[in-house]
């Protein structure tokens, strides 16, 4: 319901659709495809017992489940970087606009779906996981025609430390930059 209100809210208020609001726009988009293409059906498949949506319902629900996490994951590497370019000003005339925030939301959809789409083609797939009552993406199956060590090597460089290290640096920087500023005031 919060998801579905943030958005209503920022459409009907043209004050609240600022660069900035879009990109907390596009993570209660994320949060939504988690919602209606995660948890609808893992809830569906608990009450039965099993996944009981099939190979189809599998990939489906993998698919949304896994990119609304990466939208969330990206969209959120996209603000560090954003507050990190407005606090530190690292680029002295930066002004963060629309077409900026347009860019880095079309970048986050980008990686997200350069993580959720392969699956689907035969670079590893949705599997049902843990109490087979929702699906993910097979980290376990290590038979060959998979590809599953190298889509593991691919998510975890790509999709969990390029984005550790990225928020880590900007908002290290930033507290750097938080640290400096109180020292400065309180020396004045």
């Amino acid at each position: 319901p919060i998801n579905f209100l943030t958005l209503f809210v920022t459409i009907q208020h043209k004050k609240l659709r600022t660069p900035l609001n879009y990109i907390l726009l596009n993570l209660a988009v994320a949060d939504l495809f988690m919602v209606f293409g995660g948890f609808t059906t893992t809830m569906y498949s608990s009450m039965h017992g099993y996944f009981v949506l099939g190979r189809l319902g599998c990939n489906l629900e993998g698919f949304f489940a896994t990119l609304g996490g990466e939208i969330a994951l990206w969209s959120l590497v996209v603000l560090a970087v954003e507050r990190w370019i407005v606090v530190c000003k690292p680029i002295s005339s930066f002004r963060f606009g629309e077409d900026h925030a347009i860019m880095g939301l079309g970048f986050a959809w980008v990686m997200a779906l350069a993580c959720a789409v392969p699956p689907l083609v035969g670079w590893s797939r949705y599997i049902p996981e843990g109490m087979q009552c929702s699906c993910g993406i097979d980290y376990y199956t290590r038979a060959e025609g998979f590809n599953n060590e190298s889509f593991v090597i691919y998510m975890f460089t790509c999709h969990f430390t390029v984005p550790l290290v990225i928020i880590s640096f900007c908002y290290g920087r930033l507290l750097c930059a938080v640290k400096e500023a109180a020292a400065a005031q309180q020396e004045s």
